[in-house]
């Protein structure tokens, strides 16, 4: 039985470009599709377009956790591993293990002849959403063996979202989450390490579905369409690239125009979900405090008794990897 995207019962979660119903395209991290059916089998299929690194597609299927291969670019097919079940119900979540390294488009879905889809579980009423770079999206978070060590060489196959602390926060407190999250990006346009030598900064990405300029034009993100509780701004690890200027010169003209763009990017925020509480901060991977202290400088200066700065115990100095971050 063929089973299309725009199903009312396939459950999404995340910044998804709706423009052709039939064909979402995942674009952030932790972006999901869930479906409940009872049958014997099924079997996904995708369109992916890759950036860079080999990309993969997440999936949990009752219960059980694996990641699937993607082609560079190009459309295939895949069966999933299915657990035996008394009454052959069957809870499968698909969901975007990286960032825009990659986009990914999913085509359809399909089941054994004579299965039924069954209604997806109520969204959590509690909503979080997460605006940051790798640590936030997940990146390297499946590579253990180097916690608290230097990352180790890669291509992707250690980046998973489901353990970012963004999904796994929202999973503790069961909220929604959307992760506004890019592995390398800063606060700033031309600084950090995203879409090298012309960097792009969480300044021109937040508001975008789309934002890599290798799969085409930016696309505006409808704000309506999800109001957090909660919104986390996890940047500031990456902005000291090519110049830790910040740390050379805290009262200089860059560090004071960091300040104001920082503090216009909270205002942003605040204009679009003006009930939420937005927690600043920034990760346990080493970095000079003078960025979180610019941090603190900022969010005193705004006077929003819903605008915090959190210090992690050992933040900034933890560990010089991502993994545990």
């Amino acid at each position: 039985m063929r089973i299309m995207p725009d199903n009312s019962k396939i459950s999404y979660s995340g910044r998804i470009d709706w423009r052709n119903p039939e064909e979402p395209v995942f674009v952030y991290p932790c972006t999901s599709a869930g479906i409940r059916f009872t049958g014997n089998s099924l079997r996904i299929c995708v369109r992916n377009k890759s950036a860079y690194w080999d990309n993969y597609l997440g999936c949990i299927a009752d219960g059980k956790q694996y990641s699937i291969l993607l082609p560079q670019n190009g459309t295939a097919s895949f069966d999933i591993v299915l657990q035996p079940s008394k009454d052959n119900e069957h809870n499968v979540l698909f969901f975007k293990r990286q960032d825009a390294c990659h986009e990914m488009s999913v085509l359809w879905f399909e089941t054994d002849e004579g299965s039924r889809l069954l209604p997806p579980p109520g969204k959590p009423a509690r909503k979080i959403e997460v605006y940051g770079d790798s640590v936030s999206a997940g990146e390297i978070s499946e590579a253990v063996q180097y916690t608290g060590k230097c990352d180790p060489e890669h291509n992707g196959e250690y980046s998973n979202s489901w353990y970012s602390y963004a999904w796994m926060t929202a999973t503790r407190l069961g909220a929604q989450i959307h992760d506004i999250a890019q592995g390398g990006i800063a606060l700033l346009d031309n600084t950090g390490y995203f879409n090298g030598p012309d960097y792009i900064g969480m300044e021109t990405a937040w508001d975008k579905i789309h934002y890599n300029p290798v799969f085409g034009d930016m696309l505006e993100w409808d704000f309506s369409k999800y109001i957090p509780h909660v919104v986390i701004v996890a940047f500031g690890q990456n902005d000291n690239n090519p110049e830790d200027y910040m740390k050379e010169d805290y009262n200089g003209d860059k560090a004071a125009r960091w300040r104001r763009h920082y503090k216009a990017f909270l205002a942003g925020l605040r204009e679009k979900y003006p009930e939420a509480y937005i927690i600043c901060c920034t990760t346990l991977l080493e970095h000079d405090i003078s960025w979180d202290n610019s941090i603190e400088e900022v969010v005193k200066s705004i006077n929003d008794s819903r605008i915090s700065h959190y210090m992690f115990k050992r933040n900034g100095c933890g560990t010089p990897g991502r993994t545990n971050a």
